[in-house]
């Protein structure tokens, strides 16, 4: 039994309390609420800390071990070597205060079990497994023959090409067969890839249908990587729990993911950092050319989603490993970014905590919330996030962090 007291709590859904306790009961919260009515709760052990909040959710991350921002990197790097990166991501991102991260292709949906079964300290992983591709769509590498990159991705399992219902089908029994809880979709062009437009739709709309239907057949929900309002529109239609980006949703396309409950996850930091960083970070000419050709209008595209009251999730759609100028241990700067385009500091932590597990649909675990019932994972800080709400991207602020109810990082307050 574990009682930490906090001169503020924040719930991930709902007011903050101010002189608040936590009552932890193995893995799991007992009690989240004002000190005067948590129950004695003899023997345990007290921890005083000034903030407390829910583990931080990245619902489009990539573990891919990968470490400049040009993903042709993955042809020409051995599998071993970009395990061993991601796994040492995976701690970072502990440390930086997620305890949970919904990974949209990589090799998260292997390393979980890595991290399920004590070998690796990491956060909790919902893996997609490949990202599902068409031929020449965003999930291929288009300077190389088509021959070699089947086997890269046969290697390395990022995405997976496919063309047609029957490949489709296929496509998400695939990333079934290996223990994806997330089907991801490339449902239009993007930026990291050479010869698509991210404006234009990829997969038909069978092709699309199909594979919602088939991933809910496993009580999975498709995320679908959208740029393009042909895109958006076509995946919100087809059933699609999250649009990934939404680079060119406008005033129809919010009204439509209203209407279908559906989540935008608009990865605003990584769009911000290609653009920052440009060359240096070793992006490929093409993806600089396109980052800064959409950056603008992915700013403008998040303002209207939140003006209209979409729902948001917080994803960085960090891709590259820790120690670079977009790696892991960087999530927490996507916070930020929803408050400056014009969210409350209240509203963008609930959509870092509370709405992460919305983005699985049935596969949601009962997390992001302290509330009795729910997973203990949480975080102390060193200052209340509301006051500066930058505390979240500086894992340094980020004192403790407990995952199902186990301290995994400790330092002083």
């Amino acid at each position: 039994m574990l009682r930490i007291e906090a001169d503020i709590l924040i719930p991930g859904r709902g007011d903050p309390i101010h002189n608040a306790a936590l009552i932890v009961d193995g893995p799991t919260i007992a009690y989240a609420g004002p000190i005067e009515g948590a129950h004695s709760a003899a023997g345990a052990a007290v921890v005083n800390v000034p903030a407390l909040m829910p583990g931080m959710w990245d619902v489009h991350g990539h573990f891919m071990g990968i470490r400049t921002l040009n993903v042709e990197e993955i042809a020409r790097t051995p599998l071993a070597v970009l395990a061993a990166r991601a796994t040492k991501d995976a701690e970072v991102a502990v440390s930086a205060g997620f305890t949970s991260i919904r990974e949209l292709s990589g090799l998260g949906v292997h390393l979980a079990r890595a991290v399920a079964e004590g070998s690796v300290r990491g956060p909790r992983i919902y893996g997609a497994g490949g990202a599902l591709s068409q031929t020449g769509g965003h999930g291929d590498l288009h300077a190389f023959p088509l021959d070699f990159i089947h086997d890269v991705l046969r290697r390395t399992g990022f995405s997976y090409l496919c063309d047609g219902v029957p490949e489709c089908l296929k496509g998400v029994r695939m990333q079934l067969r290996i223990g994806a809880r997330v089907i991801k979709v490339l449902a239009s062009g993007g930026v990291a890839s050479e010869l698509d437009h991210p404006v234009h739709a990829q997969f038909s709309r069978e092709e699309l249908e199909a594979i919602v239907a088939e991933a809910a057949r496993a009580d999975r929900v498709v995320a679908a990587h959208c740029h393009g309002k042909p895109g958006i529109v076509a995946a919100l239609r087809a059933g699609c729990r999250t649009i990934e980006h939404g680079t060119f949703l406008d005033e129809e396309a919010a009204d439509l993911m209203l209407a279908r409950e559906a989540i935008l996850v608009p990865t605003r930091f990584i769009i911000d950092r290609l653009v920052r960083v440009g060359k240096e970070g070793g992006i490929a000419e093409y993806a600089y050319r396109k980052a800064v050709a959409i950056n603008e209008q992915h700013q403008k595209a998040l303002r209207i989603a939140i003006r209209k009251g979409v729902r948001m999730a917080t994803g960085s759609d960090i891709f590259t490993s820790a120690g670079g100028p977009a790696g892991w241990g960087l999530n927490g700067h996507e916070v930020g970014h929803l408050v400056e385009a014009g969210m409350k500091p209240l509203q963008a932590i609930e959509a870092a905590t509370a709405t992460g597990p919305l983005t699985l649909g049935p596969q949601a675990p009962k997390s992001g919330q302290l509330q009795a019932g729910y997973d203990a994972d949480f975080l102390a800080l060193a200052k209340n996030p509301l006051d500066r709400i930058g505390l979240l991207a500086e894992p340094e602020q980020v004192r403790k962090v407990w995952i199902g109810g186990e301290l995994v990082k400790d330092l002083p307050i």
